[in-house]
């Protein structure tokens, strides 16, 4: 017998979008879910008879149904079939069914002026071993030579050395909006993306169209330094939120908001920031309720989507509500860190926002680099560059892990990172204090334990990445660790 799904899916995928067939109905399958019209335990069609129902090839909807029980959507029932993973558990929501505070689930933008003081910078001299930087030594430098001769030439001939849209050059926006349709199931156009100086430029700017000094922001109690620092610096006030392995607690989130009116949740959903944890689909989406009831915008940092060695990556929680959520990305852990190309994918209300505060601070912007990056995208050279490196890393990923057992037996604890480009380590019953100050008097330099965290009862561990030393930096920088904690 035929399992109709509660929707249409002739309205659903569309052969003249851009976004993949087999993307259009993964998408449109999990705002079903989202949205409470699947609900958990509900028996999908085979795949052959969604495929005959809407008109596609079996093998499409066979890929979107692999993918979405990779990632946690979707549970295989053997030969009963597919259906919907028990996302909600019964105690916590009835899908479709949360009620929302009046007048809270609209996100409004505005301007402040720029801080008092600009933040500032660590610096020093000996072994560095950075938090997630790529080996910049692995972009080959004659094409990007060439791709920056070109860029030039073209903007002499055109004569558009001139003074260009505060959003971004017009190419790179829509190249950005085609790769995140086609890679990462956003459903954007160039209208929505904002070229930014790399993510943390991305990040303050998004604040600063969302805060006014006194509102109150919610973090992971383990996060980005730099993005609590701008918060601060734009008056906001700070709530650390718990988590856990499995990411941020929602109940925390939840309870926070009873007691406080919240305009912002900074989350690094994809691979958390320090930690590298997943976040799972159950709590992406109470998240996103709880975003929708009590009207509050949440700053998505996908800063390193592109390097994930375990399996495809989950699709950002921009994907299925961009209504809520303001998607801050980077091209810098493809490209080069130096370049500073990040984006802003949002509301076009939060576009005008964005494209004021720029025109006031940055109207130029660096037309060239990002004629040199549209260039690189169009050519296919980043993507054959990101399927590279994505081996070399994944490589790099397993040797370091083999390097700290065997450096450090049983006293370091870490978990293999399914993606990213560092490690989080934990020293269980070690002063972290005292191994960073030996760290010091090594000349061994790396982030502070503290400087991830938001609260000081947060656990203290050290995120150190990997993927930007070869075979000999990296046996000296364990080497140099392993000394500092003994």
């Amino acid at each position: 017998m035929l399992r109709r799904l509660p929707l249409t899916f002739g309205q659903t995928v569309d052969p003249s979008k851009q976004t993949p067939a087999y993307m259009q109905i993964i998408a449109a399958i999990i705002r079903d879910i989202e949205s409470g019209r699947l609900a958990p335990g509900t028996y999908l069609p085979s795949s052959r008879e969604l495929a005959a129902d809407i008109g596609v090839n079996r093998k499409t909807v066979v890929l979107a149904y692999e993918e979405l029980i990779a990632q946690g959507w979707l549970s295989s029932a053997g030969t009963r079939g597919t259906l919907v993973a028990p996302i909600y558990p019964d105690a916590m929501r009835k899908p479709g069914r949360l009620a929302r505070a009046p007048d809270t689930d609209r996100v409004d933008y505005h301007i402040l002026p720029p801080p008092e003081r600009p933040l500032a910078l660590a610096a020093g001299t000996g072994l560095k071993l950075d938090e997630g930087a790529p080996d910049g030594r692995l972009f080959p430098a004659d094409i990007l030579a060439n791709t920056y001769r070109d860029a030039v030439r073209a903007k002499a001939v055109s004569n558009t050395f001139l003074y260009r849209d505060p959003l971004g050059l017009p190419e790179l926006r829509e190249s950005v909006a085609e790769m995140l349709r086609s890679q990462r199931g956003l459903n954007v156009t160039a209208d929505h993306v904002c070229i930014t100086r790399g993510s943390q430029n991305g990040i303050f700017l998004s604040a600063q169209a969302l805060l006014r000094p006194g509102d109150h922001v919610m973090v992971e109690a383990l996060t980005y330094e730099p993005a609590v620092a701008a918060f601060t610096m734009l008056g906001a006030r700070v709530h650390a939120v718990p988590l856990d392995d499995e990411g941020i607690d929602v109940a925390a989130v939840e309870a926070l908001c009873r007691q406080h009116r919240i305009r912002a949740l900074f989350l690094t959903p994809h691979h958390q920031f320090p930690t590298t944890v997943t976040l799972r689909p159950m709590r992406r989406l109470r998240l996103l309720d709880l975003a929708r009831q009590f009207g509050f915008a949440i700053i998505e940092d996908d800063y390193d989507h592109e390097f994930h060695f375990a399996s495809q990556p989950l699709l950002p929680m921009a994907a299925y509500a961009p209504e809520q959520v303001i998607y801050v990305g980077s091209l810098s852990k493809l490209l080069l860190p130096a370049l500073r190309i990040g984006y802003v994918v949002g509301p076009t209300a939060l576009m005008r926002s964005l494209a004021h505060g720029i025109s006031l601070t940055d109207g130029m912007g660096n037309i060239i680099t990002e004629k040199a990056t549209a260039e690189l995208i169009s050519s296919g050279e980043l993507r054959r560059h990101a399927r590279k490196v994505r081996q070399i890393y994944a490589e790099r990923r397993l040797s370091f892990a083999q390097r700290l057992r065997e450096a450090f037996a049983d006293t370091v604890r870490f978990d293999l990172p399914n993606g990213g480009l560092a490690f989080w380590l934990r020293f269980p019953g070690r002063d972290m204090d005292k191994i960073e100050q030996r760290a010091q008097t090594l000349e061994l330099r790396f982030a502070g334990s503290r400087s991830f965290m938001a609260d000081d009862k947060a656990p203290r561990g050290l995120r150190i990445g990997f993927a930007s030393l070869n075979e000999q930096e990296a046996a000296r920088a364990v080497n140099a660790l392993a000394a500092a904690v003994d």
